[in-house]
């Protein structure tokens, strides 16, 4: 369903270790909002909910709605750390539109 690479994977064991969320599991959806209409939600959950597909990227354990499912069919998620910027970036097959932001698309 979703990629992320090296660097992401990385990152988000950073952000857990710092968030006290270690053993947690990431939630990847998409939520109304945005100037685009669409949004990406990345968030630490302690457990998955009846329907959750799991996915399992090494140590990292991913959950996804089924209704996200078609919005984040064959994305890639990386994060930059640059001078010019930092953060998650979306390479998303399926937007047909996105904001300047990049967390944003329809």
């Amino acid at each position: 369903i979703l990629h992320l690479t090296d660097a992401a994977v990385e990152k988000i064991q950073t952000m857990a270790k710092k968030e006290d969320k270690v053993g947690s599991y990431l939630r990847i959806g998409v939520v109304t909002g945005g100037c685009a209409g669409l949004s990406y939600d990345m968030r630490f959950q302690k457990q998955p909910y009846d329907n959750d597909i799991i996915i399992d990227q090494g140590n990292l354990k991913i959950l996804v709605n089924p209704e996200s499912v078609p919005f984040l069919k064959g994305i890639e998620i990386h994060y930059i750390d640059t001078l010019k910027e930092s953060g998650f970036q979306y390479k998303n097959p399926n937007a047909t539109n996105s904001c300047g932001c990049g967390t944003s698309f329809s």
